[in-house]
């Protein structure tokens, strides 16, 4: 939050920090910059070595060699992260086994009727149907719930910590996009794209009229720093 709120550049801040060196964007060691965005991409949700090889890090210079090291690099910078991946494992481990209510900062899990519910800072929960603690593969107990798996059946996923802080973090995500549309419903919303608002409007309205109301946070999400970029165009494209 440090860094957005003096409009920096977090992939170069995720490489000054893994690598103990000053990074800048096209600047000084501005080559380990593309080794901090694609640790921030990759490695967010529990993942490894696969992680950066699905995100293209050997197509992007990175050796095999040198792909352990960075995860390593990554959670070590990052403890808070990797910290609160386990503590939402624990917490939906005990909502489904012990069917404790479980809260962990501003979430809440627990089991109602077969049913996980994570209740996000918004209110809203996200629910995974049929969630129990089963016999894994390898020999110990893994959360699974029922949903629509790789083979496009009903049947039971498994899942963990990390991957339930992804769901979550798209979530709130998505939360706080639905907040600024709520804020701009008098306006002509004829689209949204991930976390991007497309308004027709008359050529005279002001930008920042909209990136303002934007950035207005929500009460629940007291303390986030928020900014958003807009541009005029006539037709839709990536700025």
């Amino acid at each position: 939050m440090e860094v957005s709120a003096k409009d920096g550049d977090i992939y170069a801040a995720s490489a000054s920090a893994m690598f103990h060196v000053l990074v800048v964007k096209h600047g000084i060691h501005g080559d380990l910059r593309q080794k901090g965005k694609i640790a921030e991409l990759a490695l967010g949700y529990g993942g490894g070595e696969g992680a950066l090889k699905a995100m293209g890090a050997l197509d992007m210079g990175l050796t095999q060699e040198e792909l352990k090291p960075l995860v390593t690099s990554w959670r070590t910078t990052n403890p808070h992260i990797v910290d609160f991946w386990w503590k939402v494992d624990w917490a939906v481990k005990e909502a489904i086994e012990n069917h404790r209510i479980m809260r962990v900062g501003t979430l809440t899990t627990f089991m109602q009727k077969g049913v996980l519910f994570i209740e996000l800072p918004s209110g809203r929960r996200l629910a995974y149907v049929g969630a129990a603690m089963k016999m894994g593969e390898k020999g110990y107990k893994v959360i699974t719930y029922m949903g629509v798996g790789a083979t496009k059946k009903w049947e039971p996923i498994e899942s963990y910590g990390p991957k339930f802080v992804e769901n979550i973090i798209q979530a709130v995500s998505r939360d706080i996009l639905c907040h600024a549309m709520k804020n701009l419903q008098e306006r002509y919303i004829c689209g949204h794209v991930h976390d991007e608002l497309i308004i027709e409007c008359t050529e005279e309205t002001p930008v920042y009229e909209i990136t303002e109301t934007m950035s207005e946070m929500p009460e629940w999400m007291p303390g986030l720093v928020l900014r958003a970029d807009g541009y005029q165009t006539w037709y839709y494209k990536k700025d």
